[in-house]
């Protein structure tokens, strides 16, 4: 196979810089954090809701007087080296006072779908989560009676040094009791449950949106009857932010045979995806009727509609043949050649056994 990979910012071609390394193997599952409604940038036009987990929510504490948030995460702005105020308020909704630990991480895409994030509290943050400073108090477990809510104020200290764009984290309640167990290998894990908040915050600066398509891949399942059942295929291909702010972003696959003949067209949609600065996802695409016997090219187109002119591309090529199908002629054609030398093997020690003819003998008299 063969990939070819392109991307253009503002009508240019940029040169691909490498992504910040995340560190893949980070325990997702264990902080099962439910997460506030709205990935974008932009305040949703109807009322925000709390995340909540049925149990406790976590949001942007309200106005005063208010019993709900007019917010649906926290969004600030602040110059390098400022400081921005705000609170987050806790709710328990059960029937018995609950314990909690509170801290402030930071958010990263799942590897693969994508998916928003906040790392689990076993993992130091580096960006955001850092700048978030809540009360001292906090290092201590929080306890919110049944039915009751607590306001916990923070403070984000911007460094003199931060780069400009979108840093993007949140602030986490993490349930203190274990509410089950799980099997991880050899080893029993504790599973406890954490409601996040999030937040957005945007450093002034220059903006640079970057996305870029990477490791095109198509894996093949060919049938063994060839044009009686469907061959699929399974595209596979990473996306990664190059730039400094969260992008959404837009997929277009398409793949064409033999001159140019189309094989599939799948026009742009929305991913879903809030794909955060200096992360890599990975995606894939199903393809249930992929072709039988060809050679194809696949190519994934990805951009934003929030910025026109942010487009990225890379294909690869590969060639479609019924593996299964040829492996049985070829065993049913070396079964053959095999009967076809035994039989005229065992005609030849059949000739060569025979008398010779009478008249043969007597003329050698």
């Amino acid at each position: 196979m063969r990939a070819r990979a392109s991307t253009r910012t503002g009508g240019r071609r940029t040169p691909q810089r490498p992504a910040p390394r995340t560190g893949v193997h980070r325990l997702y599952g264990l902080l099962a954090v439910l997460l506030l409604l709205g990935a974008g940038l932009v305040l949703p036009a109807g009322g925000a809701r709390a995340a909540d987990n049925g149990t406790w929510g976590v949001f942007p504490t309200p106005p005063a007087g208010a019993a709900l948030s007019d917010r649906a995460y926290f969004f600030h702005q602040g110059e390098a080296g400022s400081t921005v105020a705000d609170s987050v308020t806790i709710v328990n909704s059960s029937d018995r006072d609950l314990t909690f630990r509170v801290f402030a991480t930071d958010a990263v895409n799942t590897p693969s779908g994508g998916a928003f994030a906040l790392l689990p509290v076993e993992e130091r943050p580096a960006d955001l989560g850092r700048w978030i400073v809540l009360p001292a108090e906090m290092a201590q477990p929080l306890t919110v009676p049944a039915k009751g809510r607590k306001d916990v104020p923070f403070t984000v200290k911007v460094p003199a040094d931060a780069t400009p764009g979108d840093h993007v984290g949140g602030i986490v309640v993490l349930g203190t009791a274990v509410e089950g167990v799980r099997q991880e290998g050899g080893v029993q894990v504790g599973v406890k449950r954490s409601v996040g908040a999030r937040l957005y915050f945007r450093v002034p600066g220059p903006l640079t949106p970057g996305l870029s398509v990477e490791d095109v891949r198509v894996n093949r399942s060919a049938p063994l009857l060839p044009w009686v059942h469907d061959a699929r295929a399974t595209v596979s291909y990473a996306l990664v932010n190059r730039g400094n702010v969260v992008v959404e972003p837009t997929v277009t696959v398409s793949a064409r045979g033999l001159f140019g003949r189309g094989v599939l067209d799948r026009p742009a949609r929305e991913l879903k995806v809030s794909l955060l600065p200096g992360q890599r996802v990975e995606l894939t695409e199903d393809w249930p009727d992929a072709p039988q016997s060809d050679r194809v090219t696949v190519r994934v187109r990805a951009g934003a509609a929030a910025h026109p002119d942010l487009v990225s591309e890379s294909e690869v090529a590969f060639l479609a043949v019924p593996w299964p199908a040829v492996g049985v002629l070829l065993v049913l054609a070396g079964a053959g050649a095999g009967l076809w030398a035994l039989r005229r093997g065992r005609r030849a020690r059949a000739a060569a056994d025979r008398p010779a003819p009478a008249a043969d003998l007597a003329g050698a008299r």
